[in-house]
């Protein structure tokens, strides 16, 4: 399997396509001002080729920050894209476009990765794919993108999540998930009084979810939204942790960026050192695989955020990319095997 990074300062699709010939999916990232104009140039240049594309910072070894990227896959990979629509509403009503395209494809164990990018009710879109992932054995990661936009084959999708089906001809595939927080000891809360719709937390252990929470990390109101970079909440599924970023407050509540509901048990999540998470991930994938043909990868814009301020951005993504050809983009929420979170980093690795 091989992948091909472009990229272009200027914003236009067609310059970051230089060099790429006979390619067998497209990955685009692009500045919303360019979007719709980079959608039509990518089908203009290659016609009928498998695309997928969000509005993002694109990256390999550094972020491009303004411009357009592309992720070419070339060789070694079998590849389909589509789009589901009216996601918000009926996320599971064209799932068999999806469907369609894994049996034309046919998965074989290990060896198929889903990546989508979703315009919005990510949480809805990934227990609808849940089903097809178990049925066919797939791994699967994902972004959020800005805007509310995505694009597949050349159509643009206000209210969609794009999808693109990898098979790795040559080897195994395998999804992971990076989070640089750990839980606080002994810190067990019982979320109440939520709404869903919201996103809202009304109370935590049977009192206000807001000052629950400035007693533990010692913020007062108008430091709670900086402080999730620091302290972000942990939704416990089982003996995993999915991080649940907090937006900001609302009454005596809080606001959150994915759902939670009544009777979820939360704990304090505090940052380690992202650089040593980084090793480990990188020990974790070594292990795994004899060879590394690419990774593609989504960070959260807030763990984005939180690098850069560290000045750690660039050599995190150095020390990712000394696995292999390693690119991705900076999103607004991410997904893996099913699961929507937040301020974390999820990959697909190709042998």
């Amino acid at each position: 399997m091989k992948m091909f990074y472009g990229t272009s300062a200027s914003g236009k699709v067609s310059d970051a396509l230089n060099g790429v010939t006979s390619p067998k999916l497209i990955i685009m990232t692009s500045p919303a001002d360019l979007f719709e104009d980079n959608v039509a140039e990518l089908e203009k240049a290659f016609p009928g080729v498998p695309s997928i594309g969000c509005i993002a910072m694109g990256y390999e070894n550094k972020v491009e920050e303004k411009g357009a990227t592309v992720t070419v896959f070339t060789e070694g990979v079998t590849c389909a894209a589509g789009a589901l629509e009216n996601v918000s509403v009926t996320p599971a009503k064209c799932i068999g476009r999806l469907q369609d395209d894994l049996n034309r494809i046919k998965p074989g164990n290990g060896n198929t990765a889903i990546i989508d990018f979703c315009s919005g009710n990510d949480a809805g879109v990934m227990n609808t794919l849940s089903l097809l992932l178990n049925k066919y054995k797939l791994e699967q990661m994902g972004a959020t993108g800005d805007a509310g936009k995505v694009s597949a084959n050349g159509r643009i999708y206000e209210d969609g999540m794009a999808y693109a089906v990898i098979k790795n001809e040559t080897g195994k595939v395998k999804a992971y998930k990076e989070n640089i927080y750990t839980p606080v000891e002994g810190v067990r809360l019982l979320a109440s009084k939520t709404d869903k719709g919201r996103y809202y937390i009304g109370e935590l252990n049977g009192r206000s979810a807001k000052q629950v929470y400035m007693e533990l990390t010692g913020c007062d109101e108008k430091g709670i939204e900086n402080q999730t970079f620091v302290n972000p909440l942990g939704k416990m599924i089982g003996e995993d942790i999915c991080i649940v970023s907090l937006k900001g407050v609302e009454g005596n509540g809080i606001t959150c960026y994915r759902q939670v509901n009544d009777s979820d048990i939360l704990t304090l999540l505090q940052m380690n050192d992202p650089m040593v998470i980084a090793q480990n991930t990188i020990d974790t994938i070594k292990s795994d695989f004899n060879r590394v043909s690419g990774i593609f990868s989504v960070n959260c814009v807030f763990r984005y955020l939180v690098l850069q301020e560290r000045g750690e951005l660039n050599n995190y993504l150095g020390k990712i990319a000394s696995l292999g050809t390693s690119c991705g983009l900076v999103g607004y929420g991410e997904h893996y095997n099913g699961q929507f979170v937040n301020q974390t980093m999820t990959c697909v690795v190709f042998e």
